[in-house]
């Protein structure tokens, strides 16, 4: 017989397929690693099992207990995945700019969901951060997982999403380019890739009303970037442990309403039905196609799937509000 022991084993080994359409005037081949063929659909499914063993290792979680975590949406749904394998209670915090979808589907498998507001510090008391880090305190037998600082997120690209990328371009690929987050992904990679030849580049995706570009070009964090955005999944409002930005060649700001046209152009001029990240790192791509030639290789990650995000990207009157469309 042919079966899996668990949903979580499905994780990793995701498709790269070649884009066709939306770069047929560009030079290069493009390829995107569609992460949303993970069982919790998202890339987050890969860290989600790894920093709860790596916690179980270091002694932070035991029988019974329960995972913490301020998420976006994508790594609560991977941890709750594993959560449930493992046997453990899970509280994720989340920002009230996120789409209803992710929070629907974060109680459909057992979840408990608090919401905060998003336009406040991250030292606020009611930032999702520190309602996250309140909450362990509060909690006995209780761990804040803290994917921003928790060095298994960026370890795990390093083991499984870095050498599949070099493995399915057969060793050809030239530049890299990932939405930048917690920077587990882009650092992990990163690190796995340069080791492999130092001259791939190494591009991040960052969004308007974010630190990291500033930040990587100046050495300056500047609270003054700081604002409310739509994009969601990518870019901060703090230096998250995980980033190493020696290993990123250059960030590239691309704007919420050029992500939000993109992610729709993804799917009805590719086929692809992708979250708002992913049409981000497209659009950013789009933005730096003149500095690409014939015989590069380019692969975008794409980390979710387009269904968290039917009543905003893919809805007309959300997309009609924000003056998108």
């Amino acid at each position: 017989m042919d079966y899996v022991n668990h949903i979580t084993d499905l994780t990793g080994n995701t498709p790269l397929v070649k884009l066709n359409k939306i770069v047929k005037k560009c030079a290069g081949t493009f390829l995107v690693k569609l992460e949303s063929f993970n069982p919790g659909h998202s890339i987050k499914d890969r860290i989600g099992l790894k920093m709860i063993e790596d916690a179980e290792k270091n002694g932070y979680l035991k029988p019974g207990g329960t995972i913490i975590e301020s998420t976006s949406g994508n790594t609560g749904m991977g941890l709750a995945l594993a959560a449930i394998r493992k046997g453990y209670k899970i509280i994720v915090t989340m920002p009230d700019k996120m789409s209803s979808e992710k929070i629907d589907i974060l109680r459909a498998i057992g979840a408990k969901v608090i919401i905060t507001p998003t336009n406040v510090a991250p030292e606020d008391i009611n930032s999702y951060y520190s309602v996250a880090k309140n909450l362990q305190k509060k909690i006995e037998n209780s761990f804040y997982i803290n994917q921003y600082d928790n060095l298994a997120n960026r370890r795990t690209h390093y083991q499984t999403t870095g050498p599949e990328i070099w493995r399915q371009t057969n060793k050809k690929i030239t530049h890299l380019i990932a939405g930048v987050g917690t920077g587990g992904t882009i650092t992990g990679c990163a690190m796995f890739l340069k080791e492999k030849n130092p001259k791939i580049k190494i591009w991040g995706i960052d969004t308007y009303g974010s630190v990291y570009k500033k930040f990587h070009e100046t050495g300056e964090f500047d609270p003054n970037e700081i604002y409310a955005y739509t994009t969601e999944g990518i870019g901060e409002d703090i230096i998250p442990k995980n980033v190493d930005f020696q290993l990123i060649d250059h960030f590239e700001k691309v704007t919420d309403k050029d992500a939000a046209l993109m992610t729709r152009r993804l799917a009805k001029e590719e086929g692809i039905f992708a979250g708002n990240s992913c049409g981000a790192a497209l659009a950013g791509t789009m933005q730096l196609k003149d500095k690409i030639s014939n015989s590069d290789v380019v692969v975008i990650i794409m980390p979710d799937h387009g269904s968290r995000y039917i009543g905003k990207v893919y809805n007309d009157n959300w997309m009609k509000k924000q003056k998108f469309i």
